[in-house]
């Protein structure tokens, strides 16, 4: 069951931005001892976002798998497309245009939102489905180069 969902509103624009946050969010979770799932668009995010894990930030080591349908995961970071065959953990981080399908059942979700218009649109709406679900929903703006 979800406990809440923070949105992560960044100042700049692109994937790359959104992308390079999670990894950050990802990073911290783990130094805790928390499970993860980068929930990505499509295959070729969930490998881009594989390899922007091992190189964003030269000095930190997040151990993680791209997760197959089928696949039994062993890092404490996964990276799915499809989230039904995935495990819960305590933290989703959502990188897909929508809600993921199975949303509930993580503990906590966290939605970045970039400064493109069509993200924040799309960001508004996610925001409003969690609010109607009668979830706590918390905004942080970050200003550029904001840490996780």
């Amino acid at each position: 069951m979800t406990e809440r969902v923070d949105f992560y509103v960044l100042d700049r624009s692109g994937v790359k931005s959104r992308w390079t946050f999670a990894c950050r969010l990802a990073e911290k979770a783990y130094l805790r001892d928390l499970r993860v799932v980068l929930a990505s668009q499509t295959r070729e995010d969930a490998t881009a976002l594989d390899d922007l894990l091992w190189t964003f930030n030269e000095r930190s080591f997040v151990p993680h798998d791209v997760h197959l349908p089928g696949g039994v995961p062993t890092a404490p970071v996964q990276i799915a497309v499809d989230l039904e065959s995935v495990p819960a953990a305590d933290l989703l981080v959502n990188l897909s245009d929508g809600l993921p399908v199975g949303w509930e059942r993580f503990a906590r979700i966290a939605e970045i939102v970039d400064g493109d218009e069509e993200q924040r649109r799309r960001g508004r709406e996610r925001f409003k489905s969690y609010r109607d679900s009668k979830l706590p929903v918390e905004t942080h703006r970050l200003n550029d180069g904001a840490g996780a």
